[in-house]
C-alpha cells in the first residue's frame, strides 16, 4: 500500500504504529483489540528473515496489509462473541487528552494517545460501521477514510479491485441511510449536550423531554460488569424518566462536559472515578441518540491519573 510513511527502509517499520493503530481502531472499535492487531502485525514483520524484510520497499504498506487482514479475521469472529455479550455492545469511547490537562510526559503511554480524533471515530459513525459486513467495513474504512486505492485494498480482502469498489459503495449507502454525521462537532450539539447536563443535574424531566427527540433511543453498554438497561430504551419521555431515576440512585454523581470520540459528550464521575461516558447524536436541535458506556473495561482510557 502506498500510504505508508516508512520510506524504502525496513528501519522505518516502528514509525508506522500510529497509522496502524488508527486504521485498526476504526475497523474494530476496540482499543484492546486494535492494540493486539497491531502487535500481531509487528510480530509477523519481525518474524520475517532479515533478507525478506530488506526486499520489502514499503514496510508501511506491508504492515497495513497485514493489519487489515488481521482485523478482517477479528471482525469475522466478533459477531459470534457479541452474541454472547451481556446487553448491547458499543465501541470503546475515547477521551480528548487536551481537555484533561494531558501533555507530553504526563502519565504512562497509552495506545489511545495514538488516535487521531475526527469524524470517522465519532460514536455515531462507529455504530454505523458496526452494521456493515467485515468486508464492507474494511473496504469503506481503507478507501473512504484513509484513501487507499482499491487495487491495494484488494490485497487485504483477497478480492478484485472491482469487487472492493462495490463493497465500499454498499457501505456508503449504509452510512447515508443512517444519516451518520459528517462533522465532528457543532455549536448546536455542544449546546444541546450542555442543556441535557443541566436538566439531568436538576432532575427536570420536563426539560429533558423537551431536549430529546420523541423517537430518541438510548443504548447502554455495561457488559455484565456494571448495572444498566440491557435493551435500548426508546422514546424521549421514557429516556428522561430513566435518566432522572439513575440520578436519584447515584447521589454524589459529578457530570462533566467532555469531548467523547471527538464530539461533545458527558462524563459521569463518582468519587473521582469515571463510571459512565455518554455520546450524543443531535438532529435538528434535539438529541436523537444517546450511547452510554459503563463497562469498566472499556473505560480504562479514562482511568489514568492525568485524567482525574
Amino acid at each position: 500500500m502506498s500510504r505508508g510513511t516508512a520510506g524504502t527502509s525496513a528501519d522505518g517499520a516502528p514509525g508506522e504504529r500510529r497509522q496502524l493503530f488508527n486504521v485498526a481502531y476504526r475497523l474494530l472499535g476496540s482499543v484492546a483489540e486494535s492494540e493486539d492487531a497491531v502487535q500481531e502485525a509487528y510480530t509477523r514483520w519481525y518474524a520475517l528473515p532479515r533478507g525478506r524484510r530488506d526486499e520489502i520497499t514499503s514496510p508501511g504498506a506491508w504492515l497495513t496489509t497485514v493489519t487489515g487482514r488481521i482485523c478482517l479475521d477479528v471482525l469475522g469472529s466478533a459477531r459470534a462473541r457479541r452474541e454472547r455479550y451481556v446487553g448491547a455492545w458499543l465501541p470503546d469511547p475515547l477521551p480528548d487528552r487536551t481537555e484533561w490537562g494531558h501533555g507530553p510526559g504526563a502519565g504512562p503511554a497509552d495506545p489511545a494517545d495514538l488516535l487521531v480524533l475526527d469524524e470517522s471515530v465519532t460514536m455515531a459513525f462507529l455504530v454505523v460501521l458496526e452494521s456493515m459486513t467485515p468486508a464492507e467495513r474494511v473496504a469503506f474504512v481503507l478507501h473512504d477514510v484513509f484513501r487507499y486505492p482499491f487495487a491495494e485494498i484488494a490485497a487485504v480482502l483477497g478480492r478484485t479491485p472491482a469487487a472492493c469498489k462495490q463493497l465500499a459503495a454498499s457501505a456508503r449507502r449504509r452510512v447515508r441511510a443512517a444519516r451518520a454525521p459528517v462533522s465532528v462537532a457543532t455549536a448546536g450539539q455542544a449546546d444541546a449536550v450542555r442543556q441535557v447536563k443541566e436538566a439531568w443535574e436538576s432532575r427536570d424531566i420536563a426539560a429533558l423531554v423537551g431536549l430529546l427527540d420523541p423517537a430518541a433511543v438510548m443504548t447502554a453498554d455495561g457488559g455484565g460488569l456494571a448495572g444498566t438497561a440491557l435493551r435500548p430504551i426508546e422514546g424521549g419521555a421514557r429516556i428522561a424518566q430513566y435518566m432522572v431515576a439513575l440520578a436519584d440512585k447515584a447521589p454524589g454523581l459529578e457530570l462533566l462536559e467532555r469531548s467523547v470520540n471527538g464530539a461533545p459528550g458527558l462524563v459521569a464521575r463518582r468519587d473521582g472515578v469515571v463510571v459512565t461516558v455518554a455520546s450524543f447524536d443531535v438532529t435538528d436541535g434535539r438529541v436523537a441518540r444517546i450511547w452510554a458506556v459503563r463497562n469498566p473495561e472499556k473505560l480504562r482510557p479514562w482511568a489514568r491519573p492525568d485524567l482525574a
